[in-house]
């Protein structure tokens, strides 16, 4: 009998990569997204489109109204995205305060109604300079707190903590998967604007990997 599992999975390609490793493990995937009030919700639409091909069960759950709770970032609130290296100073305006540790206490939650026993999200190396909740000692310190904060244990599961993205897109193109059904950029315009900080990592990723990014730029 197959593992039940709680994948967040937000449409983007880290967590697209995730949600195809983990139905080729063979687990009984739960996909999770959430509406926190970002920007744009094209990703939210690009995941539902993936669930709906792959036949995987998927909840969108808005939570919003958090939103009057956490301001400050330029994904939620009226504040320019900023452009540039992921790595440089002002991504840390893209920073969504408590955010990881809210969504992964919601998909616990849900995990444990289902009564699975991991959740799945796709925090990477590449994360560790900007948000700290994507940071090896914030997954571990989660990891131990969920498992002793319901009769039930989840074990909190993030399969390339410590790749690159440059790394997970190696491991997408080896399952043979299609980035087109993914969306990065930090805007939510027709096409990528191919300058913020995610748009410039996915573009990076591709290119070390010698590939071509299947997503249309300005």
């Amino acid at each position: 009998m197959s593992e039940k599992v709680v994948v967040i999975y937000s449409g983007g390609m880290d967590s697209y990569t995730v949600l195809n490793k983990a139905v080729r493990e063979g687990h009984e995937v739960y996909a999770l997204s959430f509406n926190y009030g970002q920007r744009h919700v094209k990703e939210l639409q690009v995941a539902a489109d993936v669930c709906a091909k792959l036949g995987v069960a998927h909840k969108v759950v808005d939570i919003s109204a958090i939103n009057q709770l956490l301001s400050g970032s330029s994904l939620t609130d009226d504040i320019d995205v900023p452009e540039g290296h992921y790595e440089e100073e002002s991504m840390k305006s893209t920073i969504v305060p408590n955010r990881n540790m809210i969504l992964l206490s919601l998909a616990v939650g849900y995990a444990v109604s289902l009564k699975a026993n991991k959740v799945f999200y796709g925090a990477h190396s590449g994360d560790h300079a900007i948000y700290p909740d994507c940071r090896p000692e914030f997954v571990k310190k989660m990891d131990d707190v969920c498992r002793i904060a319901n009769y039930d244990a989840v074990k909190i599961v993030s399969p390339y903590l410590n790749n690159s993205k440059i790394d997970i897109l190696t491991d997408g193109l080896k399952m043979g998967l299609d980035y087109a059904d993914t969306w990065t950029c930090y805007n939510g315009r027709e096409k990528a604007c191919g300058k913020c900080g995610a748009c410039q990592e996915r573009l990076e990723a591709f290119e070390l990997n010698h590939a071509t990014d299947p997503l249309p730029y300005e």
